[in-house]
C-alpha cells in the first residue's frame, strides 16, 4: 500500500468515523438535555459500558490483533482465507455466546465489580435492568468486527467504517420520537441498542459477502490456525483494551459521587471525536498494510507506513488537544449545557475534557505503535506493557478520589496513558528498523508542535474575544463555529508556512478516497 494510498485509506475511515463522531455528539447532547447528569444517566452508563468494554476486547483488542494479521497473510500468500475466515466467525459466535448467557445471570455481579458505589441507592437495580438488555449487543457487534476486519484486509474501508454511524442513528430517532410521543426517553434509548446492534452485523456481513467472503454459520473446528488465533487474541485483548479497562476504573472510583459518572461520561465523549477520527482510523489502516509488508520482506516500506501514520496521527492530534485544554469550557456548555444539563455540570465536565486532553496524544501514540507488535503476532509485549499501565490507573484512580475529588480517574486516564507510550516505545527498540521514524517525520514532528501551540495562543485570544457571544443564546453557535475556525485556519496556515505538512497531500489523499 502506498502511502497516498494509505492515507487515502485512513481518510476514508475517519471521515466516515468522524459521521459517527458527529451523530455521537447529537446522540450525547440529547441524552445530556432529555435525560441529564443524575441517577438514571448514571445507570445508563455503567449499563451501556459493559458490553462497550468487552466490544473493545472482542472487536478493537483481540480480532483486530489476532484476526486481520493472520487473514492478511492468508490473502497476501494465496491460502485459504476463505476457510480460516469461517471457522472464526464459528468459533467467535460460541464463544460469544456464552460470554452473553453467562454475564446476563451474573449482570448484578458485574455492577458491582465496574460500579460498587452504586450498591447503597436505588442506582443498582437500575443498572441491573438495564445491563441485561443491553448486553446482548456486544454478540452482534463481535461478529460485524470479524466482517470489519475482513473488509479491511481487502482495502475496502468504507462499509466496516460506516457501521457505527448506525447506532447513533437509531438512538437518535428513538429518542426523539420517544420525546414527542410522550414515551420515557431513557427507555426508548436502551432497547434501541441491540436492535441497532442487528443492523450494523447486517451491513458488514453483506459487504464482505459482495466482496466476495460469503460466510456462513456451521459447527466450530479446533484447528491449529484457530489454536494460534487464540493464543495472539487473549493477551490482545487486555492490550488494546486498556483504556477502557481504565475507564471503568475510574467508573468505579467515581460512583461513590453522584453525577461524576455521568460528567466523566461526557467528558470522554468529547474527546474521543479526534482520538476515533485520527487513533481509530490509523490503527485500522495501518496494522494491515504492515502485515502484509512483513510477510512481503519489505521492511523499508513498513518503515515508511509507519513514518506517515505516526505522522498524520500526531498533525491532527496534537492541535486537537491543544484546544481541549485551551477552550474545554465553550466546548462543553455550548455543546452540552441544555435541558437538564446546567451550567454547573458544564464546568465539571470542561475540567475533565482538560484533563483528558493532555493524555490525547498518548491514547493516539498508542494506536499506532501496538500494531508494530500485532503485525508480527507479538501480543504479549503489549500485555505486560498493559498491566503496568493499569495498575498505576488504579492505583492513582482510587487514591487521588480522598485528596483532589471525583475526576482522579481523568489524572490516572492521563498518567497511565503516557505511561503505556513509554513502555511501548521503548520495548520497541527492539524491533528493528521497522519501528524508527523517518527522516521525514524528523523534520517535521517540531514543526508541528511548534504550530499547535502558536494555534493554542490564536485560541485563547479568540475565547477572550468572543466570551461575551459565547454565553448568548442561538449566537453562542456561531461564536463556537467562528472559535473553532480560528483554530483550522491559524492551524493549517502556521503549519503550511512552518514546513510542519504540505496541504497539497490532504487533498490528494481527500479526492482519492472520495474515489473509494
Amino acid at each position: 500500500m502506498k502511502p497516498i494510498r494509505m492515507m487515502s485509506g485512513f481518510l476514508t475511515v475517519g471521515f466516515w468515523t468522524l459521521m459517527s463522531r458527529i451523530l455521537g455528539f447529537v446522540r450525547e447532547i440529547l441524552i445530556l438535555s432529555l435525560i441529564g447528569p443524575g441517577p438514571l444517566m448514571d445507570a445508563f452508563v455503567a449499563a451501556f459500558r459493559l458490553p462497550n468494554m468487552f466490544r473493545r476486547f472482542f472487536a478493537e483488542g483481540a480480532f483486530n490483533a489476532a484476526f486481520v494479521p493472520m487473514f492478511s497473510k492468508k490473502l497476501e500468500g494465496d491460502e485459504d482465507a476463505q476457510k480460516f475466515a469461517n471457522d472464526a466467525l464459528n468459533g467467535l459466535s460460541v464463544v460469544v455466546l456464552i460470554l452473553v448467557a453467562v454475564s446476563m445471570i451474573a449482570m448484578p455481579f458485574l455492577v458491582l465489580a465496574t460500579a460498587g458505589g452504586y450498591a447503597q441507592d436505588a442506582r443498582f437495580d437500575v443498572t441491573v435492568g438495564y445491563g441485561r438488555i443491553v448486553f446482548p449487543y456486544i454478540f452482534f457487534m463481535s461478529l460485524s468486527a470479524l466482517f470489519s476486519g475482513i473488509l479491511n484486509s481487502t482495502g475496502r474501508f468504507a462499509a466496516a467504517a460506516a457501521a457505527p454511524v448506525l447506532l447513533n442513528i437509531f438512538v437518535i430517532i428513538a429518542m426523539v420520537a420517544a420525546y414527542y410521543s410522550g414515551g420515557t426517553v431513557i427507555n426508548w434509548l436502551i432497547w434501541t441498542i441491540p436492535v441497532a446492534g442487528v443492523a450494523q452485523l447486517a451491513l458488514t456481513w453483506i459487504a464482505a459477502s459482495h466482496a466476495g467472503f460469503k460466510l456462513r454459520f456451521g459447527r466450530p473446528r479446533w484447528t491449529p490456525d484457530m489454536r494460534k488465533m487464540v493464543v495472539v487474541a487473549i493477551p490482545a485483548a487486555l492490550a488494546s483494551g486498556v483504556m477502557q479497562i481504565n475507564l471503568v476504573v475510574g467508573q468505579y472510583a467515581a460512583s461513590s459521587y453522584e453525577s461524576a459518572v455521568s460528567w466523566l461520561f461526557a467528558a470522554d465523549r468529547l474527546y474521543q471525536l479526534p482520538l476515533g477520527v485520527v487513533g481509530i482510523a490509523v490503527g485500522i489502516v495501518l496494522l494491515p498494510d504492515l502485515s502484509r509488508r512483513l510477510q512481503a520482506g519489505d521492511a523499508a516500506g513498513a518503515r515508511t507506513a509507519f513514518s506517515r501514520a505516526a505522522e498524520i496521527s500526531l498533525a491532527l492530534t496534537i492541535p486537537a488537544a491543544v484546544a481541549l485544554m485551551i477552550v474545554p469550557l465553550p466546548l462543553v456548555s455550548v455543546l452540552f449545557e441544555r435541558g437538564a444539563t446546567n451550567s454547573d455540570d458544564a464546568a465539571n465536565i470542561a475540567v475533565a475534557v482538560s484533563i483528558y486532553g493532555l493524555g490525547l496524544p498518548a491514547f493516539v501514540i498508542q494506536k499506532f505503535l501496538q500494531p508494530l507488535y500485532f503485525a508480527r503476532e507479538d501480543t504479549r509485549s503489549p500485555f505486560r506493557y498493559a498491566l503496568v499501565a493499569m495498575v498505576i490507573n488504579a492505583v492513582l484512580a482510587i487514591g487521588l478520589i480522598p485528596i483532589v475529588g471525583w475526576f482522579a480517574p481523568a489524572i490516572a486516564a492521563t498518567v497511565s496513558g503516557w505511561v503505556m507510550v513509554a513502555l511501548l516505545a521503548i520495548g520497541a527498540r527492539r524491533l528493528g528498523d521497522v519501528a524508527r521514524f523517518d527522516t521525514q517525520f524528523h523534520k517535521r514532528i517540531w514543526r508541528i508542535v511548534a504550530a499547535s501551540l502558536l494555534m493554542g495562543v490564536c485560541l485563547w485570544f479568540g475565547n477572550v474575544s468572543l466570551s461575551p457571544a459565547l454565553g448568548l443564546d442561538w449566537i453562542k453557535y456561531i461564536a463556537l463555529t467562528a472559535l473553532i475556525g480560528i483554530g483550522v485556519v491559524s492551524y493549517f496556515a502556521i503549519g503550511q508556512l512552518f514546513g510542519a505538512f504540505k496541504l497539497s497531500e490532504f487533498k490528494g489523499a481527500v479526492r482519492r478516497g472520495q474515489r473509494r
